[in-house]
């Protein structure tokens, strides 16, 4: 068959986030075509290790995009021109080591990830306005038949409006190019997955970490740093249930036809009888 199974998972955070994502990989029955999945927080909440990427490479993820954070882990540039389905923010000015898309082959057709920082709320950045079309351009000159988009980004209407302005662009009734647009960042999952225009669609894949925390991080820290507005550093939740949050899509040549949120609960004390590495 034709139809491609595609698995996006929202912020992997910390070990917590690894573990849990392993886990659920490992666990699937139905295993899916292609596993995409934000990397930009699994390293102790703050960018990636080798070691880390090394792992998740050899546990399912296929493909990992990125955000503002990746670059907090200074051996990413021992790496990352080396990393072949490590994507960075395509946006980022020209000379930055690393790519902002990648085309991986999959049961015979071309698939493209993008990977684009928002500009509202976020550091300063090129447009992703022109740098993406931009790059779909590029893409479909090469044969791509399907192009998946990370947009990491803080508002919602920013995200919203993105992906409506490039679906309307390069999808129609025939042909939808833009398979797949989910947000990240707010690690908060919404509830407005939906098919527009053929385009599989997401405000945010929420996150992959620990349940008793905020946004992945421990509560008392946070707490002391919104109500007192006093710097603190964020310090990782190490509570051992854990969510995994993100979507699977399903693609055929034309379309996308189906969207599903993940949002499962794992305990990885037991998952793991007790014992996560670092």
């Amino acid at each position: 068959m034709d139809t491609i199974k595609l698995i996006f998972l929202g912020d992997i955070t910390g070990r917590q986030g690894r573990t849990a994502v392993m886990s659920y990989i490992a666990s699937l029955e139905n295993k899916p075509d292609f596993v995409i999945a934000n990397i930009e927080n699994a390293s102790h909440g703050f960018g990636l290790t080798k070691k880390n990427y090394e792992q998740l490479s050899e546990n399912g993820i296929d493909c990992f995009t990125s955000g503002n954070h990746i670059w907090d882990k200074k051996d990413i540039f021992e790496y990352i021109d080396d990393a072949k389905n490590l994507i960075r923010p395509i946006n980022y000015p020209a000379g930055t080591r690393g790519v902002g898309s990648q085309i991986f082959e999959i049961k015979g057709q071309k698939l493209a990830v993008i990977n684009a920082l928002g500009r509202v709320f976020m550091p300063p950045i090129d447009s992703p306005w022109q740098v993406v079309t931009n790059e779909i351009d590029r893409l479909k000159e090469q044969g791509v038949e399907h192009i998946v988009i990370d947009f990491h980004a803080e508002a919602t209407a920013e995200k919203i409006c993105f992906s409506k302005y490039l679906a309307n662009t390069y999808n129609n009734d025939e042909n939808a190019l833009i398979k797949g647009f989910f947000g990240t960042h707010t690690h908060v999952q919404t509830a407005d997955e939906q098919i527009y225009e053929g385009m599989a669609y997401i405000t945010d894949a929420g996150f992959c970490g620990a349940v008793d925390s905020v946004i992945g991080m421990e509560f008392k820290t946070s707490l002391h740093r919104l109500s007192t507005s006093l710097p603190e550093r964020y310090e990782i939740s190490e509570n051992p249930i854990a969510q995994v949050n993100g979507v699977e899509v399903l693609i055929d040549r034309t379309t996308s036809t189906q969207i599903k949120r993940i949002n499962v609960i794992i305990d990885n004390k037991k998952e793991s009888g007790g014992v996560n590495d670092e």
